[in-house]
C-alpha cells in the first residue's frame, strides 16, 4: 500500500466545509505540525491552480510546503506535498507526494471530507516510515480531527 485514505464527516454544508478548510487553515491546522509552531504567523493554501501552500513564521520567515495542482471550488483541492520524511521542505516537486482533499455534501448540513495521500515513494529514503506516521493517529487522523473540532465550534 502506497496510499493513505482518511475520511471525516463534519456537520456543516459542503461550501462551508470547503471554505473553512481553505480560508481558515490558520485557525484549525495544528500549530505543532508547522515549522514555526507557537510562533506561527500564517499558514495558507492559495485557492487556485498553481497556488502556493505557505507558512509564515517570525520575522517574515516564509517556507513553501506545497503547490496546488488542481482546484475545483467547493469540491476539491489537490496539492504536491513538499514536506519530506524528516519534516524538511522539499523544493523539487518531483520528489514530493500528492494529497487530494475532496468535499462531498451528504445533505442535512453534513459533509464528508476525504483525504488521499499517495506517491510516498517520490520522497525516497524513509518513505515507508513516513507513510506509517501519516497513516497513524498522530498523522492525518489528528489533523482531520482538528478540522472536525473546528467545524463543530
Amino acid at each position: 500500500m502506497e496510499k493513505i485514505t482518511k475520511i471525516v464527516e463534519v456537520g456543516i454544508t459542503g461550501n462551508r466545509a470547503f471554505s473553512k478548510f481553505l480560508n481558515d487553515l490558520n485557525e484549525w491546522w495544528p500549530k505543532e505540525y508547522t515549522w514555526s509552531q507557537d510562533k506561527l504567523k500564517e499558514i495558507r493554501i492559495e485557492g487556485k491552480e498553481d497556488g502556493l501552500c505557505t507558512e509564515i513564521g517570525p520575522h517574515g520567515f516564509r517556507c513553501d510546503w506545497g503547490r496546488v495542482t488542481e482546484f475545483i471550488e467547493s469540491r476539491k483541492i489537490a496539492i504536491k506535498w513538499q514536506i519530506g520524511p524528516k519534516r524538511e521542505p522539499v523544493p523539487n516537486p518531483e520528489k514530493a507526494s500528492d494529497v487530494e482533499i475532496v468535499f462531498k455534501e451528504n445533505g442535512n448540513s453534513a459533509t464528508t471530507v476525504k483525504i488521499e495521500h499517495g506517491n510516498f515513494k517520490n520522497h525516497g529514503d524513509g518513505w515507508e516510515a513516513y507513510l506509517k506516521i501519516m497513516d497513524s493517529e498522530q498523522g492525518w487522523d489528528y489533523i482531520l480531527d482538528s478540522f472536525r473540532k473546528y467545524c463543530e465550534q
